[in-house]
C-alpha cells in the first residue's frame, strides 16, 4: 500500500469493502487512512476502486494485535 498521502507514517485506519451482512460479510482490504493533523478529517489512499454496487466501504482504526481488519470488525 502506498503512503503517498503521508510519507513517513503509517496510516492509522484500513479501507475495507463489505458485502453482506453479519457473520457472512466478506471483507476486502481496499487501501488505507491517515488523520487530518488537526483531527477534522482523513486522507484516503485506495488501491482498489469496488465496482459491486451492493457493497459498502467502511473505514476501522488499525489494531496493534496480530489480527486481520476484517476479522477485528466482525
Amino acid at each position: 500500500m502506498s503512503n503517498k498521502q503521508q510519507p513517513g507514517r503509517k496510516p492509522t485506519h484500513g479501507v475495507f469493502h463489505i458485502r453482506g451482512e453479519g457473520k457472512s460479510a466478506y471483507w476486502t482490504k481496499i487501501g488505507a487512512a491517515w488523520i487530518h493533523e488537526d483531527g477534522e478529517g482523513l486522507n484516503l489512499s485506495l488501491d482498489f476502486i469496488p465496482t459491486d454496487a451492493s457493497g459498502r466501504l467502511v473505514i476501522r482504526a488499525n489494531k496493534a494485535d496480530s489480527q486481520t481488519q476484517g476479522e477485528a470488525a466482525r
